[in-house]
């Protein structure tokens, strides 16, 4: 679609609807900017984009008067495809687009689209700084907090876009195509948003529905879900393993990573070199370096990114060691599964702070993880509790419930004993409590600190 002289409106004033704005204004596009919220002003933008060129700020109820004469609706990544508004205009015939099919329509380059339940930020991360390497001209964007239509008209035909990918972004594609594609894994996360499992995965799928067998499309063969998606796929699949031995694809035993042709391999790295911890880590750099060498990247360059990277902030992040009490930011585990693989990455034991927003999704799972490694579960939030109530149901009883993280760091560090660590991961998002998740560790690193000698 040729945007100059359009009419569009952008559904969302947050940061992504921001950013589509100022990128649909740059191609001569008129901008109309809805938000529910009724004391936004022009003002308030005044230092985003020029308020007066192009532009038009709507608050409150939208009427037909706006909806009637649109050509394109731009929805911000919280705005659900079944909003009512969304569906009045959708049945009008006005194409619906997200802010990831926008930049895609401007941009130039090559693109790299990962997304999966858990490990996107880490996985994203990593392929970045791979790509920084090898190729001059890399933006990392996307779910990672950078929006892509920030630097749609930057790219060049030399530039590498590593993209990080929510199914909520994922809800709105059309012609997006992502040269490389990845899907990490696929465990029950936002069911309050896309109300079934069958939902959730058809989202995650969207990420490869329009490549072809001259793209690739990297999965973890240890999960069941991403395993039959394969076979519906019409692109080029490279599988990975932390469990099995592959005759083709990436694979971990013994300790090394390995990278398999036809059943002849290939060093990659040996995981005691590496400074991140914890399976769910090993098979993020396995994605990793199979986008890479889907980018044609050296083993060499590959190898030396792999080895200096670090554990991005708030997954599974070291923050101190007081009293011989060593204390992990894990506010990244906003879902059972993510937060499973956090206890699963401790070798001491452990004293868990959990709780926080209800997005629908049972705890079981998590609760049936902890073992003998997790000796007692701090609660707080919305889901405190319904976890406790699961915790109980399973046979785990050293439960305290507490009103804040304040008081959650507090209490673990009295309970805790010499050679224990206290995680944070509440297998919960944060809304309620706190703005984000970044907040949330924030906060829990603050706390922590102000405890030291």
């Amino acid at each position: 679609m040729q945007l100059k002289g359009k009419r569009v409106l952008v559904f969302g004033a947050g940061k992504s609807g921001i950013s589509s704005t100022r990128l649909l204004q740059r191609q001569e596009a008129f901008v109309i900017l809805y938000d529910s919220n009724t004391k936004l002003t022009n003002n308030d933008f005044a230092d985003k984009f020029d308020t007066e060129h192009n532009f038009l700020l709507v608050t409150g109820e939208l009427g037909n008067d706006v909806t009637d004469h649109l050509d394109l609706l731009v929805i911000s990544p919280g705005v659900a495809i079944d909003n009512p508004l969304v569906v009045a205009i959708t049945e009008k015939n006005i194409p619906v687009w997200g802010e990831i099919e926008l930049a895609y329509r401007i941009s130039k380059g090559k693109i790299i689209g990962i997304t999966g339940t858990n490990g996107k930020t880490s996985t994203t991360t990593l392929v970045g700084e791979i790509m920084n390497t090898y190729f001059d001209e890399v933006y990392v964007v996307g779910n990672i907090g950078n929006p892509y239509t920030d630097v749609a008209m930057e790219t060049t035909d030399r530039s590498v876009a590593v993209i990080e990918l929510s199914s909520f972004q994922l809800e709105t594609i059309h012609e997006f195509k992502p040269d490389v594609s990845a899907i990490l894994n696929i465990t029950p996360d936002h069911l309050n948003r896309h109300h079934t499992m069958e939902n959730y995965i058809a989202m995650k799928e969207n990420v490869a529905k329009n490549q072809t067998m001259n793209e690739v499309c990297i999965l973890n063969y240890d999960d069941v879900t991403l395993r039959e998606m394969a076979s519906r796929l019409k692109t080029n699949v490279v599988f990975y393993s932390s469990s099995i031995v592959l005759k083709d694809g990436l694979y971990l035993e013994n300790e090394v990573i390995y990278y398999s042709v036809d059943g002849k391999r290939e060093f990659v790295v040996n995981i005691n070199e590496l400074k991140v911890l914890g399976k769910h880590m090993y098979e993020n750099i396995m994605a990793a370096t199979g986008m890479a060498i889907a980018m044609g990247i050296p083993m060499d360059f590959i190898r030396t990114a792999l080895i200096n990277f670090r554990a991005v902030e708030h997954r599974i992040e070291y923050v101190e060691t007081i009293h011989d009490v060593t204390y992990y930011n894990d506010s990244k585990g906003t879902n059972p599964d993510a937060s499973i693989k956090a206890v699963q990455a401790m070798i001491s034991p452990t004293i868990v702070i959990g709780g926080g927003y209800d997005k629908q999704i049972p705890f079981d799972d998590w609760i049936e993880s902890f073992g003998n490694k997790v000796k007692l579960l701090v609660l707080l939030g919305q889901t405190r509790e319904q976890i406790a109530e699961t915790a109980r149901r399973h046979g785990f009883q050293n439960i305290i419930m507490v009103n804040d993280l304040k008081e959650a760091v507090r209490i673990s560090a009295e309970k805790a004993e010499p050679g224990d660590a206290v995680l944070l991961s509440p297998a919960c998002a944060s809304w309620g409590m706190f703005e984000n998740y970044e907040q949330r560790g924030t906060l829990f690193k603050e706390y922590v600190r102000e405890m030291l000698p």
